[in-house]
């Protein structure tokens, strides 16, 4: 049984690499209006309007798939049908398009600034953040975080926005994700940070598999909970964008490489880049007098 698992887990690792392979034809990300976009993004292009396109186009994803499952109630959407958040105009989206252009697959990357707590966070809208056994708990647990990080000179990021099409389910495509927001955050310089997992779905087992723990303080565990907003069981996970699952480790950094030098970048202002480093110029040809 154990040899049977082992080459199940070679033939998933390589259909991720393949797939990695193809990420430059896949997947779009999406900076959000206040970041810097690293000078390391080879592929980026300045347009407004496809960046509003496709952000409203993962948020009707978003709606229909957690409408479908039972998540979110239609008041909850919009009227077109749409998950909004207020993260959403702050975050990177990853973006996994199928061959017509159709958004199939998202996952959403929120990066703070070293003077952020909690209370300016997604985590402080989890249900035990105003729940008076484990309040204090989860406070000191998620200061921490953001502490070790400032002390390790990373940045502290939140993930979530977790959603995947019905037919790629059972497909690398989940781990492809959640490779890739981990290859996202070492071309951002790397993070600590936390994710909240739907139970139900393979989101949780998989960042688990990645390097992903439950998060905790002083010995104590936060537990999963139950979110009446999204009426599902959720984990709250830690993750170390440095220290990955080293079965994962390389393709990991496959997927950083690939992000870099071929994944379109999406970004709603020129002044939002870094600088470039100059292109060499052509050489010129000396033209004999007449």
């Amino acid at each position: 049984m154990l040899e049977q698992d082992a080459v199940a887990g070679g033939i998933m690792l390589s259909l991720i690499e393949r797939s990695i392979e193809g990420l430059g034809d896949q997947m779009i990300l999406l900076a959000p209006p206040q970041a810097t976009v690293p000078a390391a993004f080879s592929n980026v292009d300045v347009n407004p309007a496809r960046h509003q396109h496709l952000l409203r186009e993962m948020q009707r994803l978003r709606g229909s798939i957690y409408l479908e499952e039972g998540n979110v109630k239609a008041h909850q959407l919009t009227a077109d049908g749409r998950h909004e958040t207020p993260e959403d105009d702050r975050s990177w989206h990853l973006l996994m398009m199928d061959p017509g252009g159709i958004v199939r697959s998202c996952a959403l990357y929120l990066d703070h600034d070293m003077s952020a707590a909690m209370k300016t966070m997604r985590v402080q809208n989890c249900p035990l953040a105003s729940d008076r056994t484990w309040k204090t708990t989860l406070k000191g647990a998620v200061e921490s975080e953001i502490a070790r990080a400032r002390q390790d000179g990373l940045k502290f990021a939140e993930l979530g926005g977790w959603a995947i099409k019905k037919e790629r389910r059972g497909t690398p495509e989940g781990l492809l994700m959640a490779v890739g927001t981990y290859g996202l955050s070492r071309v951002l310089g790397g993070a600590l940070g936390i994710t909240t997992a739907n139970v139900a779905h393979s989101c949780s087992s998989i960042l688990r598999r990645l390097g992903g723990s439950l998060l905790e303080f002083e010995g104590t565990t936060i537990p999963a909970y139950f979110d009446p907003k999204y009426n599902t069981y959720i984990e709250l996970l830690r993750f170390d964008s440095r220290t990955p699952g080293t079965k994962y480790a390389r393709l990991i950094d496959y997927a950083k490489h690939t992000f870099t030098s071929g994944v379109s970048i999406i970004a709603q202002r020129a002044d939002a880049l870094a600088s470039r480093p100059l292109q060499p110029l052509a050489p010129v040809r000396a033209v004999a007098a007449a």
